[in-house]
């Protein structure tokens, strides 16, 4: 990624918080590598290097700054990767879908060679796959080294590591420290909790509130100050609580029995609450529309809500046709209670794991009809679950958001709306847009076909012109 060293210059010199996330600057000096706001004294302007993501500033040997913390900038939006294809990679590798041995099942899902893979990673961020992924399990492990109290054991092998004496022979080798030198201090024991920086500012409270009427009974929960929910990831299950940190970071709170997957949960958290997104260039867009200007103005930092589970988002999306808001969330609360595992929490209201593909694959259409729904949804839901288990539908940022749209709309009872909806907040694609919608229509005061047109000023931003077209009119689509 070509970067202009002027601009880079300047944002470091104002500490822009636009740019955290999106750039790191190497300090040939000291050797170290910062975010843009890192509030040491700026260093002289040739000794600075600037570099698009971590693995290409520790690829050419600087180490992060133990001040301004380079593993807790926001990652990248998905539109700020040169490609499509680099933004679904470093998604997929953000969420541990990586390792040295599985370059190639990353590539499969993204529909391309590991050799392409590599090409485009080499080109595009300098670096390969395994640099990227290898960059990232170190920057993970450095986070709960300085955040929590997990001994190093637990803290190599939830960072991707297959061996304590490695994580701790290439953490020295990259770092010059060893792992012990840069634990944290005064971490309580009994707590397992970091924080996720974002780049200000963040409508929380219309996001919590946006959640808390889709939330599914049982499995999920909000209220005015955080989101609570169960997990499952793999073996791995427990319970994960979201409030506001400050006003540039939320603050994670999981159940120990996460530990083994933290990275997967920490990468799904950023996706749901979008954490990666740039609001500066987003409103700079949608400010310059008549009907939409008021609206961005009144909301700055609108965010559009992602998704932890892509299949529970797809069928809760599904339940939602024609149907309103409260009545599509009592059914998937019926869902989750038939088919979703057992599970105890310190919240009563949560008890029940999100029934998986599998699982509902194995149920049959009349089981699904007898929680309250018509047959030609049940049908709907019974195909989506057997597309997902087969992995020809892939819900995840980390996949391809053309094929994934084209696969869905092949199914029984998903048409173009609700494709889109679900490219929007299960594959947190930017620009998906139900182009169809007679809210936005109304909204937007066009026909189909002239808020199609119209919206073509909004790219790449049209999912976050949705949401603000929906605020514009109270709707709670």
């Amino acid at each position: 990624m070509n970067l202009n060293s002027n601009a880079c210059f300047r944002a470091v010199r104002a500490r822009d918080s636009r740019f955290d996330g999106r750039f790191y600057v190497g300090i040939t000096s000291t050797r170290v590598y910062c975010r843009p706001i890192c509030t040491a004294r700026p260093a002289n302007r040739s000794n600075m290097r600037f570099y698009s993501n971590a693995a290409a500033a520790e690829g050419a040997g600087f180490r992060p700054c133990l001040r301004c913390r380079p593993e807790r900038a926001p990652g990248l939006a998905p539109v700020d990767a040169v490609s499509r294809l680099v933004a679904a990679a470093m998604a997929g590798i953000e969420e541990h879908a990586l390792s040295s041995a599985r370059v190639g099942d990353l590539a499969a899902s993204l529909g391309i060679s590991d050799r392409h893979l590599r090409r485009v990673t080499e080109t595009e961020l300098g670096v390969s796959p395994i640099e990227l992924a290898q960059t990232q399990r170190l920057l993970l492990a450095k986070r709960l080294l300085r955040d929590t109290s997990l001994t190093q054991t637990d803290i190599a092998f939830a960072s991707g590591f297959g061996s304590v004496r490695r994580f701790n022979a290439l953490f020295k080798s990259r770092y010059g420290l060893s792992p012990r030198a840069v634990r944290g201090k005064g971490i309580d024991a009994d707590t397992l909790s970091v924080q996720l920086e974002f780049r200000p500012p963040l409508a929380w409270r219309h996001l919590l509130a946006y959640l808390r009427l889709r939330a599914i009974p049982g499995v999920e929960m909000a209220d005015a100050s955080h989101y609570r929910r169960t997990v499952s990831i793999g073996e791995a299950k427990g319970w994960i609580a979201v409030s506001m940190h400050d006003d540039r970071a939320l603050n994670l709170e999981l159940s120990p029995s996460l530990t083994p997957v933290i990275g997967a949960v920490i990468a799904r958290v950023k996706h749901l609450f979008d954490l990666g997104a740039a609001p500066d260039s987003v409103s700079k867009v949608l400010r310059q529309d008549q009907i939409l200007a008021a609206t961005v103005r009144r909301l700055p930092g609108l965010r559009v809500a992602g998704a932890f589970d892509g299949f529970e988002l797809a069928v809760r999306t599904v339940l939602g046709q024609q149907v309103s808001i409260k009545g599509a969330s009592t059914i998937a609360g019926r869902w989750a209670q038939a088919f979703g595992e057992v599970i105890a929490t310190p919240f009563p209201e949560l008890n029940r794991l999100s029934p998986t593909a599998r699982r509902t694959a194995g149920v049959a259409a009349e089981e699904i009809v007898a929680l309250g729904m018509v047959g030609a949804r049940a049908r709907c839901i019974g195909a989506l679950a057997h597309a997902v288990a087969e992995r020809r539908i892939v819900l995840s940022f980390a996949a391809n958001v053309e094929d994934q749209i084209e696969h869905l709309m092949r199914l029984p009872g998903i048409g173009h709306w609700t494709a889109n909806y679900i490219a929007m907040r299960a594959l947190h694609w930017p620009d998906a847009f139900p182009t169809g919608d007679l809210v936005l229509m109304r909204a937007a005061q066009s026909t189909q076909k002239q808020l199609q047109l119209r919206s073509e000023n909004w790219r790449p931003w049209r999912a976050y012109a949705a949401h603000y077209l929906w605020q514009s009119l109270g709707a709670v689509t």
